[in-house]
């Protein structure tokens, strides 16, 4: 529509008159409406209703909320046992995406208006989703126990196949007539393919088996069985060392004494060793492995595998660096160290 000259006027003349009116409120004392503060909540949304569903999203509306001013933004949670997540939308709907099938979540919802007043007594809704899973995972690869120690074995196996995905998987032992007890869950997402099992006794078989268990709560198959004697108790051991040092390097002797009433019968050791050291030469032992790049791991050789109740037997070694042998140990106990 063309600007006419006269709806131009007749505009610019509206103006000045609603300007005189605020100045004539303002000289009486009044308060502008727009300058008083909101602290008015907004009314509690209506219930929450499913408008449309998946296996992996869910649409929901409810009822708009009401305020003195207006509402803003709709906040909207969803949590899954101790997990959550929080969504916002500015209407009365919104559409969720990324849920998990069979999962059962409690969404709620709740108002804010612009001065960040938030609605009371806001509803919530409990939904599982539908199931998008029909079929369990396979069974487990047959656990390896590696690191085997007095109270403590570590076990780790292959993956199990799951055609959505996995939710974790159960350690169990096995016990006298097949009876099975659960040792261990693993939760980490995705689950890790390993388990350390602890609170164990001392020169005891065990035997071990894991199953898997998908989101939907499909059990796979149970894996192989793996059968593992955990160590006697740590030896206690007396170490007496000879050093000789230079700028960047030493020659250790080491003698190491069983103080326990028991033989040992086949031994390892460890002392902190960086990663920047290096092994030059040894003897009475040989090297093992490096533990987390800080230790070194030693075991017996064939002729010195037995260490009766009160007897020794020595090592020695030539490496660089300066960080010389400590926090010794024999067979995962403590050893006390006296320099000579």
């Amino acid at each position: 529509m063309p600007n006419h000259p006269f709806r131009r006027i007749r505009s610019t003349a509206a103006a000045l008159a609603a300007g005189a009116l605020v100045v004539a409120l303002v000289a009486a004392g009044a308060t502008p409406a727009h300058a008083a503060a909101d602290t008015e909540r907004p009314t509690a949304p209506g219930p929450i209703t499913v408008v449309a569903i998946d296996t992996t999203w869910v649409e929901l509306t409810w009822a708009a909320s009401t305020d003195n001013v207006g509402v803003v933004r709709y906040p909207v949670g969803a949590r899954f046992e101790d997990f959550g997540a929080q969504y916002s939308t500015d209407t009365n709907s919104i559409r969720i995406t990324d849920l998990r099938p069979s999962r059962t979540y409690t969404f709620s919802v709740w108002a804010l208006d612009a001065a960040g007043n938030s609605s009371l007594s806001n509803p919530t809704l409990r939904l599982t989703m539908p199931p998008g899973d029909d079929q369990p995972p396979s069974a487990p690869g047959q656990p390896v126990a590696y690191d085997v120690a007095a109270t403590v074995v570590r076990l780790r196996w292959a993956h199990s196949v799951e055609n959505v995905a996995l939710d974790r998987y159960e350690v169990f032992r096995v016990d006298a007539g097949g009876t099975l007890t659960r040792v261990r869950e693993v939760y980490q997402y995705p689950p890790v393919n390993s388990a350390q099992i602890s609170g164990l006794t001392p020169n005891t078989t065990y035997t071990f088996v894991v199953q898997a268990r998908d989101e939907v709560g499909h059990l796979s198959p149970l894996s192989a069985p793996v059968t593992v004697t955990t160590l006697p108790p740590p030896p206690t051991c007396t170490v007496r060392s000879v050093v000789r040092q230079w700028p960047d390097g030493f020659v250790a002797h080491l003698v190491v004494e069983n103080t326990g009433s028991t033989a040992v019968d086949g031994w390892t050791m460890t002392w902190r060793f960086w990663a920047s050291q290096q092994v030059q030469g040894i003897w009475g032992a040989k090297v093992v492995d490096r533990l987390n790049n800080s230790y070194l791991r030693v075991g017996n050789t064939g002729r010195n595998a037995v260490i009766p109740p009160g007897g020794t037997v020595s090592l020695g070694l030539v490496a660089t660096g300066t960080q010389l042998p400590e926090e010794i140990t024999l067979n995962g106990g403590l050893c006390t160290v006296a320099d000579e």
